[in-house]
């Protein structure tokens, strides 16, 4: 008896084969919208084998997919059919070719309003920020296509998850990072191939830090931290080398001091002068500023706490005056940003450092920054450990190096994949068990994602960005060694992230997370979550870590395609936009001091990156008011930042709030001015300043925000 055929895609034969047609639909009964039933795909494999059998010809792939989706509807299993018809579709477009020209056309002649307005600090009609996004499409579909399993695109395109950065993943760059700076500036480093050595002064440093700062930019996709402590050495270079020469100059001691310390009071504000300046004019291979936060703490064991002061002390002063835009007028600029750590030396009125911290909530009433971040909180979480998170919000767990010591500095995160939560509490149609159970199956895939960009990131060795790898912004490696050991033992991290805490408790419990009822549902969430994660580490020997997405676009995103899936559900998909990871509600009424006590609880379980604000008026006038907060935020609080207003029409000169109009465009109140090339209008979009304006759901989140005081 002749053995039954398959005729395959490219024309060539094979036996047929029952157990690969069960295996198949089986996938598509375990996809995200698949619904499993106990012996069908076994089933429907034997039928299509006896029509099969019974016609004695050769069968092609596409008849047998076709009888597998009819046979499906026959035998009442509708959802799966339409997975396994979607199943297909992924399939069919990984094999596809030139799938980018409509995203990339969209791109040059600006139409494709999704990529244009995915990042608020990304201007697309700039042709290097172009260049860089029709880059970013490329990767997007190679990925998708040759890299990504069918089925994580599947859950990535109907929004169960989202891989975050898909337009770098191909290449073997990470996310974000704390630059090792003292390193590199105390032992010297190499840019393009040049030696720089040790800087002999405060302004050269502050010239190097920014040259480092571009290379590391261009050389990864997420934020990077920089610790300006290292500073301090470097400010007192300046000030004996001043009064060596002053001395020189005027033979009295008296006399040289006080020119020395004018002397370096000039060098210290054209240090931070440079530092602002550069890092806010640079433009990255990225096509955008450096997302970099410079870090502000003062440490009491530390040497150069007074130079360190002062250099606080500058940065602040200069931020508060701000930067002049193209009118020659001062505004807010969106980089780099500011944290201020509060601390025992510098929180109370009596405190030493007090001063700076006034200075601080001077700087944040004017222009936003800097965010705080308490000393005292943090070491709670942190077994005893001060440090800046990776550009925006992402934290690195404690980690001791070969000689017992905790470190924080050279450390990265690999990448990230968020939840859809608010996805699955409409799935589980307000059945708290299958919610849980819907999650377990998703968590899944999140971990399929990381350990995906790990397996690519330990095939790279040093010589792909020698500034990170082999100049010390994370390693000093030898050429062409491998980067593997840094990925591994929690030296560096992969983050899982969620969105729609809100949503998901509004679906599931009928009232926000901030009703007690809803608050223990959250609270189940993050315990399941924290046990993934937990497990995970244990399994692989990876870091995965809890990461509360900043999602400035991807708010809209999940929330765009459940509405397509889903209807409009009020309170949900109604909005245009998810609520950003535990964050209350946008439109909930409550106090700063209640929203900051509420979120606290939260950011204890998300050590792998968190952040909280409250909404505020302009507290230029009311300092006194803003300060009694900031003091809240160093007893209850990780890590807060405020969002008040900060905008400017270039057409009248009007320097106020500029506000959306009925018809959801921005237009200053004054003159009435449409035109937002005229218009400077700055937002808190997640964790960073936004200035190029946002995405619909964004920009209704932004809309939608009430004030905390």
């Amino acid at each position: 008896m002749a053995m039954l055929e398959v005729i395959k895609r490219n024309g060539k034969r094979a036996d047929f084969d029952c157990k690969k047609i069960e295996i198949a639909i089986e996938k598509a009964m375990n996809s995200m919208s698949g619904v499993y039933i106990e012996g069908q795909a076994r089933k429907i494999a034997a039928e299509i084998e006896e029509q099969a059998m019974l016609n004695m010809e050769p069968i092609s792939i596409s008849a047998i997919e076709e009888l597998v989706y009819y046979k499906l509807i026959e035998n009442n299993n509708p959802a799966t059919a339409r997975a396994y018809e979607n199943y297909k579709a992924v399939q069919s477009y990984k094999r596809e070719q030139n799938t980018t020209d409509k995203e990339i056309l969209g791109l040059l002649n600006q139409t494709n309003v999704d990529i244009m307005d995915e990042n608020s600090n990304k201007n697309a009609i700039i042709a290097s920020t172009q260049r860089d996004l029709i880059a970013g499409e490329v990767s997007k579909d190679i990925a998708k296509r040759k890299m990504i399993p069918a089925d994580l695109v599947d859950a990535h395109e109907c929004g169960a998850i989202h891989i975050h950065d898909m337009d770098y993943i191909i290449q073997p760059i990470f996310n974000c990072c704390l630059v090792n700076i003292k390193d590199m500036l105390d032992n010297g480093t190499v840019v393009n191939g040049k030696m720089i050595e040790t800087p002999k002064s405060f302004q050269v440093a502050c010239n190097v830090m920014t040259q480092i700062i571009a290379q590391i930019a261009s050389n990864q996709y997420g934020g990077q931290s920089i610790n300006i402590a290292c500073l301090g050495k470097y400010l007192r270079r300046s000030y004996d080398k001043n009064l060596t020469l002053a001395i020189d100059t005027l033979g009295d001691v008296k006399l040289a001091e006080k020119m020395a310390a004018k002397m370096t009071q000039k060098d210290l504000e054209s240090g931070i002068q440079t530092i602002q300046y550069q890092i806010n004019t640079l433009m990255t291979s990225n096509g955008q500023a450096p997302f970099v936060t410079l870090f502000m703490q003062l440490e009491d064991n530390d040497p150069y706490i007074d130079e360190i002061a002062q250099i606080i002390e500058e940065i602040l002063k200069q931020r508060i005056q701000g930067i002049k835009n193209d009118a020659g007028v001062y505004v807010t600029p969106a980089f780099p940003k500011l944290i201020y750590v509060l601390d025992e030396n510098n929180v109370k009125p009596e405190s030493k450092y007090y001063y700076l911290t006034s200075l601080a909530i001077r700087c944040t009433a004017k222009r936003m920054y800097p965010d705080y971040i308490s000393a005292k909180k943090m070491k709670a979480n942190y077994e005893g450990n001060v440090f800046s998170p990776m550009g925006c919000r992402a934290f690195l767990p404690p980690w001791k190096n070969s000689k017992g010591q905790y470190q924080f500095e050279g450390r990265f995160n690999m990448g990230a994949c968020s939840l859809n939560l608010p996805q699955i509490a409409i799935l589980a149609g307000g059945d708290e068990s299958k919610f849980f159970e819907i999650l377990d199956k998703r968590l899944e895939l999140v971990k399929r994602v990381g350990l995906l960009r790990y397996e690519h990131l330990k095939k790279v060795n040093s010589d792909s960005s020698p500034i990170h790898w082999q100049h010390g912004a994370i390693a000093r490696l030898g050429k062409h060694e491998s980067i593997a050991s840094l990925l591994e033992n929690g030296y560096s991290t992969v983050s899982m992230g969620y969105i729609g805490i809100y949503e998901a408790t509004y679906l599931t419990k009928g009232v926000s997370h901030t009703d007690p009822k809803g608050y223990d549902f959250a609270m189940k969430i993050m315990d399941s979550l924290n046990d993934a994660v937990k497990k995970w580490t244990e399994e692989t020997g990876i870091k995965f870590t809890l990461y509360a997405t900043p999602a400035e676009s991807l708010t809209n995103r999940f929330a765009s395609i459940d509405r397509n899936r889903f209807g409009v559900i009020e309170n949900v998909t109604d909005k245009g936009y998810y609520t950003n990871s535990f964050h209350v509600d946008v439109r909930e009424k409550i106090s700063a001091f209640e929203k900051f006590a509420f979120e606290s609880k939260f950011q204890d379980r998300s050590t792998g990156g968190c952040i909280s604000y409250v909404e505020i008026p302009n507290m230029s006038h009311n300092l006194e008011a803003l300060e009694t907060i900031v003091r809240y935020i160093y007893d209850n609080i990780q890590y807060a930042e405020f969002n008040t207003k900060s905008d400017y029409c270039a057409e009248c000169g009007y320097d106020g709030e500029i506000k959306l109009n009925s018809d959801n465009e921005w237009e200053c109140p004054q003159c009435h001015n449409k035109d937002k090339s005229t218009l400077t209008v700055v937002r808190r979009t997640c964790g960073y300043l936004g200035e190029n304006f946002w995405n619909e759901g964004r920009t209704k989140e932004i809309n939608d925000r009430v004030l905390h005081i």
